[in-house]
C-alpha cells in the first residue's frame, strides 16, 4: 500500500531519475579515491557550500559525529543548544565516538544566548574539560531558521576564543530557501557544515560534510575508523548529485504545502498550530484536549496515512516531494472525522 507519509522528510523515495542514474553510475573504490561519481558529488557539495572540500558519509548523525571526532580532543567539551539534534536524537554518540562531554545551553527557538555561550567557554583550569567546539543547527529541528546575523556573531565569538564552529545543516537548503539566501551565505559563517541528501532532497542514503581541505582530510581518516569507507558507493552518490542539482530548486513547494497544511489545520476546532515555527516544511500543532494521540495514529494508518504520535504534547507533520495538495486535503478530512469520532 502506498501511504501518505507525514512522519518526516526522511521517508521520501528516490525519484525515477535517481533510480536510473543509480543503475548507470560509473563507480570505483571510494576508499582509494577511485569512484568518479563520489568525487563529482564531493566537488559539487564543496562548491555549493563555499568550502574547499567535502566528504560523502552514510547519514546526518554520522556526519555530525565525524565532525566532533575530527575537531575535538578526547575529554574536551562541546557547547550546543539543549534541544539540538546532536543532543536529542543521536543516541549519546558524542561520548562514545569522540569521547567528549556536551555542555547544553537553554536555547529558545534553537538560539543559545551569546552571553551564555561566552559564559560556558572554559578557562585554562585543570579541573575543567577544555572547550573545543561550538555547534549550532540551521534549520533547527523546531521548524525555525536561525538568522544569519546571529550565526556571524557566534562565529566571531568562537574565533575570538580560538574555537571552531560546526553547523548541523541537515536541512541547510530548506533554511536557505526560507531565508532567501544561498547555502554558501549560511555555511560561510561556520568552519564545518553537515547537510543531508536523504531528507527533503529524496536521495535514498547519504549526507555531506564540508570544510577546509585540511579538515576534510582528517575527517576522511576518521571516517575510515568509524566504518564509513563505502567502496563502490557511486551507485548512491548518483542520487546525491540529482538531489543537489535538481531537488534543492523545488523546496519552496514543500514550504508552501506546509503553510497550506497549517492553515487548514488551524480551522479545525481545538487544534492549536504553532504559527511561529513555519519557516520550512514542518507543521507543529497540539490536539484538542482529550484526544488520544495513539488512537489518532491508528485511525490514520487504517486509512492510509502514516503519522507520529505527539511528543511532549506536540504533533509534527512534515511535507516533502511525495506530499501533494490533494494528500493534504485528505489528511484534513480525516482529522476532522477523527476528532469528531474520538
Amino acid at each position: 500500500m502506498n501511504y501518505i507519509d507525514l512522519r518526516s522528510d526522511t521517508v521520501t523515495w528516490p525519484t525515477e531519475a535517481m533510480r536510473k542514474a543509480m543503475a548507470q553510475a560509473p563507480v570505483g573504490d571510494d576508499v582509494y579515491g577511485d569512484d568518479p561519481t563520489v568525487n563529482e558529488l564531493e566537488r559539487l557539495a564543496a562548491e555549493m557550500t563555499g568550502k574547499e572540500a567535502a566528504l560523502f558519509v552514510p547519514s546526518g548523525t554520522f556526519g555530525n559525529q565525524l565532525s566532533l571526532f575530527t575537531w575535538c580532543p578526547r575529554g574536551s567539551e562541546v557547547i550546543l543548544g539543549e534541544q539540538c539534534h546532536i543532543i536529542q536524537h543521536e543516541a549519546g554518540a558524542a561520548s562514545v565516538i569522540a569521547g567528549v562531554q556536551t555542555r547544553p545551553i537553554f536555547a529558545p527557538d534553537g538560539i543559545p544566548p551569546l552571553e551564555t555561550i561566552e559564559e560556558r567557554i572554559r578557562g585554562n583550569d585543570i579541573h575543567y574539560p577544555p572547550t573545543s567546539l561550538i555547534c549550532i543547527e540551521n534549520a533547527h529541528s523546531s521548524g525555525r531558521v536561525i538568522p544569519l546575523s546571529y550565526m556571524k556573531e557566534v562565529a566571531q565569538l568562537a574565533h575570538a576564543h580560538g574555537l571552531p564552529v560546526h553547523l548541523d545543516g541537515a536541512r541547510l537548503f530548506n533554511a536557505a530557501v526560507s531565508m532567501g539566501v544561498s547555502a554558501i551565505e549560511i555555511s560561510s559563517t561556520v568552519d564545518s557544515v553537515m547537510f543531508c541528501l536523504s531528507k527533503g532532497l529524496c536521495a535514498p542514503v547519504g549526507s555531506m560534510l564540508a570544510g577546509s581541505r585540511e579538515f576534510i582530510e582528517k575527517a576522511r581518516r576518521r571516517r575510515k575508523i568509524m566504518g564509513g569507507g563505502m567502496r563502490q558507493v557511486g551507485v548512491l552518490a548518483a542520487a546525491g548529485l540529482i538531489a543537489l542539482k535538481d531537488m534543492t530548486r523545488r523546496l519552496a513547494e514543500d514550504h508552501e504545502n506546509a503553510h497550506y497544511l497549517a492553515s487548514q489545520l488551524a480551522w479545525i476546532p481545538g487544534i492549536e498550530v504553532e504559527k511561529e515555527a513555519l519557516d520550512i516544511n514542518m507543521v507543529f500543532f497540539k490536539l484538542p484536549a482529550g484526544i488520544d494521540g495513539s488512537a489518532l495514529v491508528r485511525y490514520f494508518k487504517e486509512r492510509g496515512v502514516l503519522i507520529n504520535p505527539p511528543e511532549q504534547g506536540w504533533c509534527r507533520f512534515v511535507t516533502h516531494y511525495w506530499i501533494h495538495k490533494e494528500d493534504i486535503d485528505k489528511v484534513i478530512g480525516l482529522m476532522n472525522d477523527c476528532i469528531g469520532a474520538l
